[in-house]
């Protein structure tokens, strides 16, 4: 997944899309025959592939002798979540001049801040604006877009437009794109564990002789030890709330259902069906008190949570201890700072350790979709299939301009980052834009020097793997969308300072906050979630 979103697996999406969504994803009438074409299937397809297994209609003589016309020169509009790097105009334009002369057409990359991704992310599928790709995920809301009619139907499209694309993805990761028998995305192809957990200066802990991290008493015992012996350093330093959120819900294994402003999850993996509101739990009321000793000892800042910069980079700064990161981020980050600050020594202590299991990633976490308002469907899965495929376009966008943000060692395999005989300062950054819709495993390149505990941490999730139970459950909220947004607003207003401590008087605060929730309709909601859930847990035979 995602290095930068390596985390918000429970990111939270706006839940419903405007009546404007429907509207602008109802009439487009220009999609080059897509539109009619997509939901038939446009070659005979493989034995075994979705479209023979029944998840295409039956193909047309037009779509069965459709063949890739590029002939008129388009140029694409995409989107992935996210943040450019300095150089992306750089690397775009080698790439343009490469998807000009191969399959005579342009891209323009659009990315949306993490700042604002969430509600910008909905707007665009509703506004109507003419997108010809986009970034897809479960944890954005992919099957419930593409039950309101979001996405095209890919299914037909894909044998003719993208078919070493059709023939490479696995049967089972087909399944995980596809809704209502139709395949309204392209998969990535990078398995892989993506839990929780903290980056920390591991040298600070054994200088001071701290506890090692493995429970949140030791947790608290490392913060207070930094705190106390290093002059200026803000234990989790600029905006905590990713930190102490996925320390919440990790630690009391709650999972929640419909994104970070949600307050509605099952109690734990292990009883999925004990579906509640957390705000009212046991557990909820202890974190809570908790936080607010943690704040009063100044583990962050009181303005934590209007902050903008990232604690990661207070870290290379000297004055941050901890950084929430998921599994390969902290990899990721722990390799880039071991290239800035090499003085340091950085660990990762995973969430996973606190009731030792580990949930894979579905293959539709990281994915590429094609909005219903796309005027060049084809051209684009033509372009996504070049950029899956061939290693030069994959490496080219996925790691940037061999000689200026890499090197290739002599077998061709693994790279060099920074390229080899450059000097870098603490500011250098990789060329890492959010590139994981298009991950294709076998072009993938490894790190020299990468983080040697990577290998080890994957060993341990496999070991201890139980299927991912919970991301497959789609859920439409419309019939609850005005209690949502109400408790969206309370969540925000009194909910986040509450659990950041950020209250005189956490009891108080709790109280208030139980109060609001249950005026904004907390319990309809929650009645709504257990009715879908449930469903979802009869039909796979889920106790």
């Amino acid at each position: 997944m995602l290095h930068k979103r390596l985390k918000w697996t429970s990111a939270a999406v706006p839940l419903t899309l405007s009546a404007a969504l429907l509207a602008a994803c109802g009439g487009n009438s220009n999609n080059g025959g897509a539109s009619a074409s997509a939901s038939a299937s446009a070659s005979t397809p493989a034995a075994g592939s979705p479209a023979a297994s029944g998840a295409s209609a039956g193909a047309s003589a037009a779509d069965t002798a459709a063949k890739p016309d590029t002939s008129k020169k388009v140029q694409l509009n995409w989107y992935v979540l996210g943040d450019a790097h300095a150089d992306t105009p750089k690397v775009m334009d080698e790439w343009n001049k490469m998807l000009e002369k191969d399959l005579n057409a342009t891209v323009k990359l659009n990315f949306t801040s993490w700042n604002d991704w969430q509600s910008k992310y909905n707007l665009l599928l509703a506004s109507g604006e003419k997108i010809d790709m986009v970034f897809a995920s479960s944890w954005a809301n992919y099957y419930k877009y593409a039950k309101q009619g979001a996405f095209m139907d890919l299914t037909g499209l894909l044998p003719t437009y993208a078919p070493q694309t059709w023939k490479e993805v696995p049967q089972e990761d087909w399944d995980t794109a596809t809704v209502g028998g139709k395949i309204y995305a392209v998969p990535n192809t990078n398995p892989e564990y993506t839990p929780n957990g903290l980056v920390y200066r591991e040298d600070w802990r054994e200088e001071l002789n701290l506890p090692e991290i493995k429970d949140l008493d030791s947790l608290e015992a490392y913060m207070d030890g930094v705190k106390k012996n290093k002059k200026g350093v803000t234990p989790i330093g600029g905006k905590a709330w990713n930190e102490v959120y996925t320390l919440f819900t990790d630690y009391y294994d709650f999972k929640v259902y419909g994104g970070e402003g949600s307050v509605i999850a099952s109690s734990s993996y292990d009883n999925p069906r004990d579906i509640v509101e957390y705000p009212f739990t046991p557990q909820f009321e202890e974190f809570v008190k908790r936080m607010k000793t943690w704040a009063d000892k100044g583990f962050w800042a009181s303005n934590t949570l209007s902050q903008q910069t990232e604690a990661g980079d207070l870290i290379k700064a000297g004055t941050g201890a901890i950084y929430w990161r998921n599994a390969p981020g902290a990899g990721g980050f722990i390799t880039d700072v071991s290239k800035t600050n090499p003085d340091y020594k950085l660990a990762y202590f995973p969430f996973t350790r606190f009731h030792n299991y580990a949930i894979p990633t579905l293959p539709m976490a990281n994915a590429m979709a094609i909005p219903k308002s796309s005027q060049n469907p084809e051209r684009s899965l033509m372009v996504l299939d070049k950029l899956r495929n061939d290693p030069t376009y994959f490496r080219l966008m996925t790691y940037g301009i061999e000689g200026t943000h890499y090197s290739l060692e002599a077998d061709g395999k693994t790279m060099d980052t920074p390229p080899a005989g450059m000097t870098v300062s603490k500011d250098w950054k990789p060329y890492d834009i959010t590139s994981w819709g298009w991950r294709y495993q076998p072009n993938m390149l490894q790190t020299k020097g990468g983080w040697d505990g990577m290998d080890a941490l994957n060993k341990e999730f496999a070991a201890e793997s139980k299927p991912n139970i919970f991301d497959p459950i789609t859920m439409d909220y419309e019939p609850v969308k005005s209690q949502v947004a109400a408790v969206n607003q309370v969540f925000k207003q009194y909910g986040q300072p509450l659990m950041m401590g950020l209250v005189p008087d956490p009891e108080k605060a709790l109280e208030t906050y139980r109060s609001k929730l249950k005026a904004a309709g907390v319990d309809k909601i929650l009645d709504y979630v257990k009715e879908q859930a449930n469903a979802y847990f009869d039909e796979k035979g889920i106790k």
